[in-house]
């Protein structure tokens, strides 16, 4: 019997097409890379153990164990015995891939349960509308203090989504000093997305790409702290300088002919007090973090021999995340059963990423079983030869962008870009902490204005800012974080 609905469709109607998700796109991938197992002659680089002298021939790569990074020799590449991946092999590279990524994923699924305990304690929002009201009637100046807060944010635990909870607070406030909510649009996606793009220790970026390049996260973390106050400094006046213009004439506003009815009928200004109990859960929060950065960063091999370096790994760092979330329990007095079903529910949110992350590793489980890797790179070794390192790593950045595209996951980007693209550096004579931060960098800057921005897309619909709008305004920002990101990377490659 056909509906009122199945009538009212037209007979050949197409459907439109829809994106795939990023695991199905991951999972193509490794088919086709098992198919190139086919196709590519297997390879060895002869390769140079980190910090020695010690040489491990082609032939016996496959067969090491050490514990030290090895670097490939370049002009030693030779070709051995082919080992073509089956369909099995590629079922099977997801499960083999979480094995070798099980740390990784591990520390993110505790970073997931340790920022549900300190959002479930209301502790940042406070915190953020306690500066609001204290900058009532200066909100000028308010801008750049929210954009810095937001970018902190960003940079440290790769804050996106918990933006979307801070609208209701921003909103009003920036309506009654007299600005349009673009410029809310503008503290919060601009602020957090900077932050995101110069993430200088975020687990999600920085942490999952250095496990895969064999870095302590720590390393560049200086490159990344200039480039995070360069952008910082290039959003606020962006959004300063539009508040200005809507401020003395309302005709200079981007939303100026959209009529908007019961704006805050659904938002309201938080004017809850900071406690005390909230001021010490933000101080552990964030000292989480201070403290992660210090457990991180070599400091011996910065030549500075007055700081203890502690050479941290995945395992003190989720020890150290899951240390706190108990003890921001505690200063909140969170019953043990709240406890354990928060922190579950952020683990629960974050499952996706850890699936993601060993679904990613599959694809270099199937390159390395069929031992392609180093036939890819000596392919690549030759484009490289002969480039500047300055314009090796600007050709870095613009081919995570287009990556982007394909795998907008940055974890999964990640775990798929570094096996190829860190030990790429090594021809290059560039550190691999500077094609972290290009590829984090390229990452970033492609969510600062995609529709597929889960936080943005939340973010407007809220206020109710149409997304064309937002991209219309948002693009002379975007072109400028693309020139300062390419002269930060080029400076960075001749200095370091």
């Amino acid at each position: 019997m056909t509906t009122a609905t199945e009538k009212s469709q037209p007979v050949n109607a197409k459907k439109s097409f829809k994106m795939p998700t990023v695991y199905t796109i991951l999972f193509i991938i490794i088919a086709l890379v098992a198919l190139l197992t086919w196709i590519m002659p297997a390879g060895k680089y002869d390769y140079m153990v980190n910090g020695t002298d010690q040489i491990i021939p082609a032939a016996e790569v496959l067969d090491y164990n050490g514990g030290e990074r090895l670097l490939p020799i370049p002009g030693s590449y030779q070709e051995i015995e082919s080992s073509p991946q089956g369909v099995i092999d590629v079922l099977m590279a997801p499960i083999k891939g979480f094995h070798k990524a099980v740390d990784v994923a591990l520390f993110v699924l505790v970073i997931g349960g340790f920022l549900a305990i300190t959002m479930r304690t209301g502790a940042m929002d406070s915190g953020v509308a306690a500066i609001v009201r204290k900058f009532r009637g200066r909100e000028q100046m308010l801008i750049p203090v929210l954009i810095t807060l937001f970018a902190l944010g960003g940079s440290t635990y790769g804050m996106a989504e918990e933006t979307v909870a801070f609208w209701a607070v921003i909103l009003p406030v920036m309506a009654a000093a007299g600005y349009d909510r673009m410029v809310a649009a503008g503290i919060i996606l601009l602020g957090s997305g900077v932050g995101v793009l110069a993430s200088t220790v975020n687990p999600f970026a920085t942490g999952i790409a250095s496990g895969f390049a064999g870095l302590p996260i720590g390393d560049g973390i200086g490159l990344r702290v200039i480039q995070l106050t360069v952008l910082i400094v290039l959003a606020s006046w962006f959004v300063m300088r539009y508040a200005a213009q809507v401020k003395a004439d309302k005709s200079k506003s981007v939303l100026a002919d959209i009529e908007f009815e019961d704006e805050f009928s659904h938002m309201k200004e938080d004017t809850g007090e900071f406690t005390t109990k909230q001021k010490l859960t933000m101080s552990v929060f964030f000292g989480a973090f201070l403290v992660m950065i210090y457990g991180v960063i070599p400091w011996e091999d910065m030549g500075i021999t007055v700081i203890p370096t502690l050479w941290w790994w995945f395992d003190e760092l989720s020890t150290l995340f899951l240390a706190s979330a108990i003890l921001i329990a505690v200063i909140n007095r969170m019953s043990e059963g709240d406890f354990i079903k928060t922190f579950m529910e952020g683990a629960k949110d974050l499952i996706g990423v850890a699936l993601v992350v060993a679904v990613a590793r599959g694809i270099y489980v199937v390159m390395d079983n069929g031992v392609i890797i180093d036939t890819i790179l000596n392919w690549a070794e030759g484009m490289v030869t002969g480039l500047s390192s300055g314009v090796f790593v600007i050709v870095t950045y613009l081919v995570h962008i287009v990556l982007s595209f394909f795998i907008p996951s940055t974890s999964g980007l990640a775990t798929v870009s570094m096996p190829l693209m860190a030990p790429l550096a090594d021809f290059s004579g560039i550190g691999r902490d500077l094609i972290i931060t290009a590829y984090q960098s390229a990452s970033g800057w492609i969510n600062i204005f995609a529709p597929t921005a889960g936080h943005l897309v939340a973010g407007l619909a809220l206020a109710k800012i149409p997304y064309e709008r937002f991209l219309k305004w948002v693009m002379p920002f975007v072109v400028m974080v693309f020139v300062a990101t390419i002269l930060v990377l080029f400076v960075g490659a001749a200095l370091l």
